[in-house]
């Protein structure tokens, strides 16, 4: 009699990507995990492997916001795994969907400490900082075990989710019908959310009473991709809208109704105020403070019933999707129904052009050495007529200043620090963004955020893949060490040549010292299509120390 035939995890598990259409891993090969990557690969399956487990997270985590469905990273058991969680938390915290698997160690070693290869409890350790957690114990279960994953990572509001494969599940065996009948491809994994008509009814009887409304529109906005529904609730109801960082391009930076260069007095002097995908947390000084007024009424809209009322009472939450509640407030207004006053209007536009002439004076200066409004000026005047390039964006100062500087007119191209504002995701999201989209990619650096994830430059060479970095480099963080002094903690090399380092892997490096020679060298990268890092020299006194955030770096009061 002919025995049934066998699989093992190995191929369930790249089944199970298959048939779910999940068609790219990004991650770092070793035990357990190699042979499960050459498989996908041989199963068609794109791989892109990294130095550092971080950065691959981070491709996967931008992949899975880009795109609604989860990017999925695979890494080693133990270190490497620990590797790939401050991405999966980051990813959870900014709401990117996407999977952490990793393979793991014996359990019944792990469970009794008995010093297994890598040993960790990888499931429980990751429970803090994903949205969800499971582990695989028997081969059967892949499919399930995945399936949940991917419900978990997309549905309400999106997040990481960690799967913990162990080495036993990956080389254990079944036949095949049972492995076939145990796959599953979840239906409607993050369904509509409709919010309540009183809710919505409440929200329109708010604004209808405003003179000064504003609308803030968030990353959460920009994920949802309604993006002609958001633009037709800005434009019927004529309410000025302040975009989020990585939600400008919703509507873009030119658009006559954007408040962004009019932030503060917009934000003090509202009456009410839509939140649209945005969370009153310390990005917009959790709704508090001297940058709001006691006054202020909230419109939020929100997935997740929980952020109501997390900082400031919510006078009309709408609780759902984006694109349905939109859609349902578009239903419910009547024409003429919303009326932001006539003076509300030309306030913000007299101090728009007000700070507008203001920039554009600091910009037009063209001092040698060069400083971040300068050498932005140059890539903001080379990028706008590029709407097709994606833009990262690190670093303290270099964010700060490119956030304000580089307009945006599509949504979903700015790519940045989010939520919890750290350094390191630069080369990740450049490489996943360039990877997904396949579009050029320019990542713009502060010299110390590039120092994070570096040497994923090999990477992008290895893939050769259309990203140009630009590291403006003013010799730390936040500024240099004066030439001759022993280094400071925030001090780097004098006159490091980043450039150099690419130019090892095959890519092309530029060094410039002058906004002429900048605007030569990134008009030529972006050209060529090919791995590129321009090494931007800028004053080395040039930046402050935190950026814009000085406020929360405690200084001590003693002097010695």
């Amino acid at each position: 009699m002919d025995s049934a035939a066998m699989t093992d995890g190995f191929h369930l598990v790249i089944d199970a990507l298959k048939l779910n259409g999940i068609d790219t891993i990004y991650g770092v090969a070793g035990i357990p995990i190699t042979d499960l990557l050459r498989l996908a690969q041989q199963e068609g399956i794109r791989y892109i492997g990294f130095r550092h487990e971080q950065s691959a997270a981070n491709a996967a985590a931008i992949a899975g916001y880009l795109t609604k469905k989860p990017g999925v990273c695979m890494t080693v058991s133990g270190p490497g795994f620990l590797n790939g969680m401050v991405a999966l938390a980051n990813a959870t915290t900014n709401c990117f969907p996407m999977i952490l698997i990793s393979g793991s160690s014996d359990r019944a070693i792990i469970d009794l400490e008995q010093g297994d290869y890598e040993e960790l409890d990888q499931m429980n350790a990751a429970k803090a900082y994903a949205k969800a957690s499971f582990r695989v114990n028997r081969p059967q279960d892949i499919g399930i075990g995945l399936a949940r994953a991917i419900h978990a990572a997309v549905s309400g509001r999106p997040g990481g989710v960690y799967l913990d494969l162990t080495a036993e599940v990956l080389g254990s065996t079944l036949d095949v019908e049972t492995a076939k009948k145990s796959l599953i491809k979840p239906v409607d994994p993050a369904p509509s959310q409709i919010p309540s008509q009183e809710s919505v009814k409440r929200a329109v009887e708010l604004l209808a009473s405003a003179q000064r409304p504003l609308i803030i529109l968030g990353k959460g906005a920009a994920y949802a991709q309604a993006d002609q529904a958001i633009r037709t609730f800005v434009e019927s109801t004529r309410i000025p809208f302040l975009p989020m960082s990585m939600a400008k391009g919703l509507l873009p930076d030119s658009h006559p109704q954007s408040a962004a260069a009019a932030r503060s007095y917009a934000i003090g002097q509202a009456d009410v105020v839509v939140l649209v995908g945005a969370r009153l947390n310390w990005l917009l000084s959790h709704g508090k403070g001297p940058l709001w007024s006691d006054a202020t009424q909230y419109v939020q809209i929100d997935i997740a019933p929980t952020e109501i009322d997390s900082n400031r009472a919510i006078a009309a939450p709408i609780v759902g999707d984006i694109q349905s509640s939109v859609e349902a407030l578009l239903a419910e207004i009547k024409p003429n129904q919303i009326q932001p006053s006539p003076e509300w209007l030309q306030g913000i536009s007299e101090r728009k052009d007000k700070n507008v002439r203001r920039m554009a004076e600091r910009l037009n200066a063209d001092p040698q050495p060069m400083n971040f409004s300068s050498a932005l000026r140059v890539v903001r005047d080379v990028l706008s007529d590029r709407p097709d390039i994606y833009v990262v964006n690190e670093g303290a100062n270099t964010l700060d200043f490119a956030r304000n500087i580089i307009d945006m007119s599509e949504p979903r191209k700015r790519l940045d620090t989010g939520t919890w504002g750290i350094m390191g995701i630069g080369m990740g999201y450049a490489v996943g963004a360039a990877v997904q989209s396949g579009q050029p990619v320019v990542a713009i650096e502060g010299d110390s955020a590039f120092g994070f994830s570096g040497m994923e430059i090999e990477t992008i060479c290895r893939y050769r893949l259309p990203v140009v970095i630009v590291v403006l480099n003013n010799g730390g963080i936040y500024r240099g060490d004066p030439v001759g002094s022993s280094p400071s903690p925030t001090g780097f090399v004098h006159d490091a040549r980043y450039d150099k380092l690419i130019e090892a892997f095959g890519g092309t490096g530029y060094h410039v010292e002058t906004s002429a020679s900048l605007e030569k060298a990134l008009k030529e990268a972006i050209e060529r299509g090919t791995p590129a890092l321009i090494n931007c020299v800028i004053d080395s006194s040039a930046g402050t120390e935190s950026g814009h955030i000085q406020s929360l770096n405690p200084k001590s009061g003693l002097k010695k």
